[in-house]
C-alpha cells in the first residue's frame, strides 16, 4: 500500500459531545470602525416597514408584490412602444383562430384532424382519451391557443429587462391555469367519467381530501412520515452509528459490509434545505448503501432542522461547524488519510466554498471532489431566477426577520409553483376532484418532509451567492480573505441531470468554466433529483461522461454536448471506478465507533432526522 500523506490541516476543537455554536465571520469582512448616531440609526422606524413586509409577506406566500408590478409595468410599457411587435400579435391572434376554427369545423362534421395545438412536456392534465372527443377537444385546444398567444407576447422584447420578460410569462401561466378546463367537474371527461362510474363517491372522497389538507395547512401542521416507509426501518436504513453531534449537524459513519476498503474515505455533504436520506431511501435505490458494499468506509452529514432559536446561524456556520467540523472527526477515526468528498446541491455549493478555501489555505487533506447537481456559477441558474432580484430578497429577509427562518410552505410554494401544471393543478383534480389519494413513494415522503432555513443563512446564500453570484466573481470572502474556485488543485467529478429545472446543467458545467484542475464531467438522464437516484439496473438511464486534464482548454456545454454519445445505464459504477483510481489501495475494513475519542452516541439515522 501507498505511504500515508502528511495531511496539513486548520486545528479545531475535538469533542463528540454536543456544543454550542460559535460566532462566525460574515462572508465580506469590512475595517472595524465606529460609526456615527446617524449611521448607527439613519431610519428610526425600519422595525415598523419590516414588520409590514413580513405581514404582506405571509399573505402573499413570500412572493414581492412590488417586484411583480415592476415586471408588469416593464412589460407594458415596452410593449406599448413596440408597433411592430403589437402586429405580430394582431397576427398570431388572427392565425391562432383560424387553426381553432379548421379544428372546430372538422370535429363537428366528424373529420379527423391534427390538433393545431400541443401541451408542454410537464402537463400531463389532458392524458384522458376523452380530450380527443368534442366538445372537450375544442375547449382544450381554445385554452392552449391563449396559453401560446400569451407566450409570445411575454417572450423577449427590445429594451425589456429579461428577467421581467420571463416573469410576466409565468405568471400569466399561473393566471391561466386558473381557469384551464380541466380544473372543472363539467369541462373534464375524466371527471366527469369517474362521477358516473361511482356516482359521485369520488367528489364525497375528493371533499374530505380537500377538508384534510385545508386543515393541515391552516394548523401548519407537519404531516408524519407513513409507517410504511419508516425512518431508520425501511428509509435512510443503512446500518451505521453516529459518531458525532454538535448543534449543527450529526456524522454518521457506516457499517462496512465488505472485509476490506478504500483507505480513503468518503464524506458526503448533503443540502440542508431537505433532509440527506434523500441519497439513502429504499435499499433499492440508496447511493449510501451501494457505495458502502462498493468497499468504502462512507460519513454522512445529517444536518439539524433549524428553529426560531437558530436565526442567526450563518453560512460559515455551515461550512465550519459542519464540513470542517466533520473533517476533522473523520481525521481522528481515520488519521493520516486524505478524504473524498461529495456535495449534493447546495451542499455541493458550500463543499466547492470548503474546498478553495483549503486550497488557498494549504490544507491538503482532500483526496477528491465530487459535485452532484451543484452549482458554483448563478448567472443562468434556470427558472428559480424568476423568483430573485434585490425586493425579492429583500421581501424573504423581512419574512425571516420577524419569525427567524424561511418555512417549509414558503420554499415548497416557489419550487411548486415552476411545474404548477402537473405539481399543482393535475394534483389538485387527483385528490379532490378524482378522489384519488396520494400514494406515498420513497421519493415523495422525502419531498413532503422538508427543512426550515435560517434566516441569516438563508438571506447569505440568496444575496451573495445567488443574487451577486459571489463565488465565481472573486468576491467571496472565508475568514475575511476572498476565495477563488481556480486554486482547487484535487481532482473534481461533476455530475449534472439533463432536466433539471432547480441546477440546469449547462449551469453546471460551468464548475469547468472557473477551475482549472483534473475534471470529469458526467450528464445523466434524469432531473435535480431522478438523475441522482440511478441505481444499477434502473431501466432507461443513460449518461455521457468527458475528461478535462488539467490546464486544458475550455469547451462550451453544446459543443461538449455534441462530442460525447451517451452509455446505457447507470453512472455509480462510472464514479465508484473514479473513486478508486484516485484511491491508495484497500485495508481492513473499520468497526463505527470503535476510536473511543468519538464512540457510537447512537445507531443511525440519529435524532435529526426526526425532527419537525
Amino acid at each position: 500500500m501507498a505511504r500515508k500523506p502528511t495531511l496539513r490541516k486548520t486545528p479545531l476543537p475535538r469533542s463528540a459531545a454536543t456544543k454550542p455554536l460559535s460566532v462566525v465571520e460574515p462572508l465580506v469582512q469590512t475595517p472595524a470602525q465606529e460609526p456615527s448616531a446617524e449611521k448607527r440609526d439613519p431610519h428610526p422606524h425600519a422595525a415598523l416597514d419590516r414588520a409590514a413586509m413580513a405581514s404582506l409577506a405571509r399573505f402573499t406566500g413570500g412572493l414581492s408584490p412590488h417586484a411583480m408590478i415592476d415586471a408588469w409595468s416593464d412589460w407594458a410599457m415596452h410593449l406599448g412602444r413596440a408597433p411592430g411587435r403589437q402586429l405580430e400579435l394582431v397576427e398570431r391572434a388572427q392565425s391562432n383562430a383560424l387553426k381553432l376554427m379548421h379544428f372546430t369545423a372538422a370535429q363537428m362534421f366528424g373529420q379527423t384532424a391534427d390538433k393545431p395545438f400541443q401541451p408542454g412536456r410537464y402537463d400531463t392534465r389532458w392524458s384522458h382519451q376523452g380530450w380527443d372527443k368534442p366538445p372537450f377537444a375544442l375547449w382544450q385546444q381554445g385554452f392552449l391557443a391563449t396559453q401560446d398567444w400569451w407566450h409570445a407576447a411575454t417572450s423577449e422584447l427590445r429594451g425589456l429587462r429579461r428577467q421581467n420578460a420571463d416573469r410576466t410569462g409565468f405568471l400569466m401561466r399561473q393566471l391561466l391555469d386558473t381557469v384551464s378546463p380541466s380544473n372543472f367537474p363539467l369541462g373534464n371527461p375524466e371527471i366527469l367519467d369517474k362521477t358516473l362510474a361511482s356516482g359521485g363517491r369520488n367528489l364525497i372522497d375528493g371533499a374530505a381530501h380537500y377538508a384534510d389538507d385545508a386543515r393541515h395547512i391552516l394548523a401548519q401542521e407537519h404531516r408524519p412520515v407513513p409507517e410504511a416507509f419508516a425512518l431508520g426501518e425501511v428509509l435512510a436504513s443503512t446500518p451505521g452509528v453516529v459518531v458525532y453531534r454538535n448543534a449543527l449537524m450529526e456524522l454518521i459513519q457506516y457499517t462496512p459490509t465488505t472485509a476490506k476498503v478504500q483507505a480513503e474515505p468518503v464524506l458526503i455533504v448533503p443540502a440542508w434545505i431537505m433532509k440527506y436520506y434523500i441519497l439513502d431511501l429504499s435499499p433499492e435505490n440508496s447511493l449510501v448503501r451501494w457505495l458502502v458494499g462498493q468497499g468504502y468506509t462512507v460519513f454522512c452529514i445529517s444536518w439539524h432542522n433549524p428553529g426560531a432559536d437558530d436565526a442567526e446561524l450563518s453560512l460559515e456556520a455551515y461550512r465550519k461547524q459542519g464540513i470542517m467540523q466533520a473533517l476533522e472527526v473523520i481525521n481522528g477515526i481515520v488519521p493520516g488519510q486524505r478524504v473524498h468528498t461529495n456535495g449534493y446541491c447546495l451542499g455541493g455549493t458550500l463543499l466547492a466554498i470548503a474546498a478553495a478555501a483549503m486550497a488557498r489555505d494549504g490544507d491538503d487533506r482532500l483526496a477528491s471532489v465530487t459535485l452532484m447537481a451543484a452549482q458554483v456559477d448563478f448567472a443562468e441558474a434556470g427558472e428559480l431566477l424568476l423568483f430573485l432580484d434585490e425586493s425579492q430578497v429583500a421581501f424573504l429577509e423581512d419574512l425571516m426577520w420577524s419569525q427567524g427562518y424561511l418555512d417549509r410552505p414558503q420554499m415548497s410554494g416557489a419550487f411548486a409553483a415552476i411545474r404548477s401544471e402537473d405539481l399543482i393543478w393535475s394534483r389538485a383534480v387527483r385528490r379532490y376532484f378524482l378522489g384519488e389519494p396520494d400514494l406515498p413513494t420513497d421519493v415523495t415522503v422525502w419531498v413532503n418532509d422538508t427543512t426550515r432555513m435560517p434566516a441569516r443563512m438563508h438571506s447569505e446564500y440568496l444575496r451573495g451567492i445567488f443574487l451577486e453570484n459571489r463565488i465565481s466573481a472573486g468576491r467571496f470572502a472565508v475568514e475575511g480573505k476572498v476565495i477563488a474556485l481556480k486554486d482547487i488543485s484535487v481532482p473534481l467529478f461533476v455530475i449534472g441531470t439533463e432536466t433539471d429545472h432547480i441546477a440546469p446543467w449547462r449551469s453546471v458545467y460551468k464548475t469547468a468554466l472557473f477551475t482549472g484542475c483534473d475534471l470529469h464531467f458526467l450528464l445523466t438522464k434524469g432531473g435535480h433529483n431522478s438523475g441522482i437516484l440511478s441505481e444499477p439496473g434502473h431501466r432507461g438511464r443513460h449518461y455521457r461522461i468527458g475528461r478535462r486534464p488539467a490546464g486544458a482548454l475550455y469547451r462550451d456545454p453544446d459543443t461538449w454536448l455534441a462530442a460525447h454519445e451517451p452509455r446505457p445505464g447507470s453512472w455509480w459504477p462510472e464514479w465508484a471506478s473514479w473513486l478508486a483510481r484516485h484511491s491508495s489501495g484497500t485495508v481492513p475494513a473499520r468497526t463505527p465507533g470503535a476510536d473511543p475519542a468519538y464512540p457510537a452516541l447512537e445507531q443511525a439515522p440519529g435524532t435529526y432526522i426526526h425532527q419537525t
